[in-house]
């Protein structure tokens, strides 16, 4: 059975960090690409980060240079660091895999929210 389990979310101030990490289990994770993806209230999914299966990383402008995508094949564990954030940061973020690198893929977690406000 294919879980992919968010956690670290919850409420930062502007400016501020979190890491996020996705942990999977289910499926062979060095194999397949993982992205994690955000929908921000009233808007519609986007793909803010995504790292192949051979460590290439790919992220969204609104986040280039604030956020970092990583992997550690040996846990399994897909992770998202997010620094200088902002109030339009703000989502419920989703771990996503797949087997086709720069693609999404049928696994979804079940996102943890960011909160970010002063």
């Amino acid at each position: 059975q294919v879980q992919l389990v968010e956690s670290g979310g919850g409420l930062v101030q502007p400016g501020g960090s979190l890491t996020l990490s996705c942990a999977a289990s289910g499926f062979t994770f060095s194999t397949y690409a993982m992205n994690w993806v955000r929908q921000a209230p009233g808007k519609g999914r986007e793909l803010v980060a995504a790292i192949t299966t051979g460590g290439r990383t790919k992220y969204v402008d609104s986040v280039k240079g604030r956020f970092t995508i990583s992997r550690d094949n040996a846990k399994n564990t897909v992770y998202l660091r997010m620094n200088s954030l902002k109030p339009e940061d703000t989502a419920v973020y989703y771990c996503n895999a797949g087997p086709i690198n720069w693609k999404l893929g049928d696994y979804w977690g079940q996102g943890t929210q960011v909160t970010v406000s002063s």
